[in-house]
């Protein structure tokens, strides 16, 4: 049965909807998919018999968009070829798993990527899937998470991710200062003022 689940917020109100329906089987998450279809916005994740439904606000799509772009800035400035995949449908083999992240990139020169390098979540709400455990099993290089005004990066190693202060698949990125952009009013002036404090560094 599906049930709203009621999780407080990490920051300030946002209105992301999110539904969660247990003992969901994978034709579930294969039919919200068509059922979505090419619509942008809501997200679906699966894991183990566990649907998440997830209709972002408008303040979670502005800030995920900030993250992909201050990223891009990043690796231009520094001469990293990349291609960003937005909400890549990603689904597990053995089908028990399947999600969309909120941004994802593959970075160097691949022209028919396997899985991404990088998924980046938006956590405005706790609760429902473990969308890392989700991520470990497709095996993705590295999840950043955005949480309370901070970015966290876990990277994969071995079978298991382990939280760490800096980036293995964009090593010298500095995820804090990139987060101290984000509060900008306009993503225009968020992308200036990083480009500005990248090149000030190199001097």
């Amino acid at each position: 049965m599906l049930a709203r689940r009621l999780t407080e917020h990490d920051d300030t109100s946002v209105e992301d909807q999110i539904v969660v329906l247990r003992g969901a089987a994978w034709g579930d998450f294969q039919r919200a998919l068509e059922l979505r279809g090419d619509v942008s916005g809501t997200r679906v994740a699966f894991l183990e018999g566990v649907l998440e439904i997830m209709t972002p606000s408008r303040a979670h799509e502005g800030l995920k968009f900030k993250i992909g772009r201050l990223l891009e800035a990043w690796c231009l400035e520094n001469g990293i070829e990349f291609s960003g995949y937005g909400s890549w449908t990603l689904e597990g083999s053995e089908h028990d798993r399947g999600i969309e992240p909120d941004e994802c990139y593959v970075f160097g020169n691949v022209s028919d990527p396997v899985r991404p390098d990088l998924a980046i979540e938006v956590v405005w709400t706790s609760g429902g899937v473990d969308k890392l455990e989700i991520y470990r099993k497709l095996g993705v290089r590295e999840v950043w998470f955005w949480r309370r005004g901070q970015l966290t990066a876990y990277v994969l190693e071995g079978d298991s991710y382990t939280q760490a202060s800096r980036s293995a698949v964009l090593p010298g990125i500095d995820l804090a200062e990139l987060a101290s952009h984000l509060d900008r009013p306009t993503s225009s002036q968020a992308i200036r003022e990083y480009r500005d404090a990248l090149l000030a560094r190199r001097g």
